[in-house]
């Protein structure tokens, strides 16, 4: 490789120079004569900032939309949220360093409301995993306040 100077690509590249002037020059619509292309790209400037609300608005109803599989896979991440901090738990009282945060933070994982799935064995273990935690919350609150 020779290098021959400090200027810039040289022409033999193959690149040409822009031509300026004043007429013509840019982005136009085919067939569309020049007093007819301010009038289109005024209505649909009109036209596309109510379609682009409408289409942001469906866009966000379409994110609400659940699937099935989004469903139950919310309700497996609850799930093992809740079993993680059951041990939590568990090994807090067996260091004996159980904090009421932790107290707090299994009645707000159990008060989350789950979304529904089409599978009746996972409802199940969910409703399963629900009740020990509420029972285990109940019986750490008894102990805390004497009765």
């Amino acid at each position: 490789m020779k290098v021959s100077g400090t200027g810039g690509p040289s022409q033999a590249s193959g690149a040409r120079p822009a031509a300026r002037g004043g007429g013509g020059g840019g982005f136009q619509i085919a067939g569309a004569s020049g007093a007819a292309a301010p009038a289109q790209a005024s209505g649909a400037s009109g036209a596309s900032g109510v379609s682009s609300v409408m289409g942001v608005e469906a866009l966000l109803a379409l994110q609400d939309v659940e699937s099935p599989t989004e469903r139950k896979r919310r309700s497996v991440r609850r799930a093992s949220n809740l079993l993680d901090k059951l041990d939590n738990l568990k090994v807090a009282l067996l260091g004996g360093e159980l904090s009421s945060g932790q107290l707090d933070g299994l009645a707000r994982a159990i008060r989350e409301q789950r979304a529904a799935t089409d599978d009746p064995q996972l409802e199940t273990l969910l409703d399963e995993i629900e009740t020990r935690a509420a029972v285990e919350l109940a019986k750490l609150e008894a102990a805390r306040s004497g009765g």
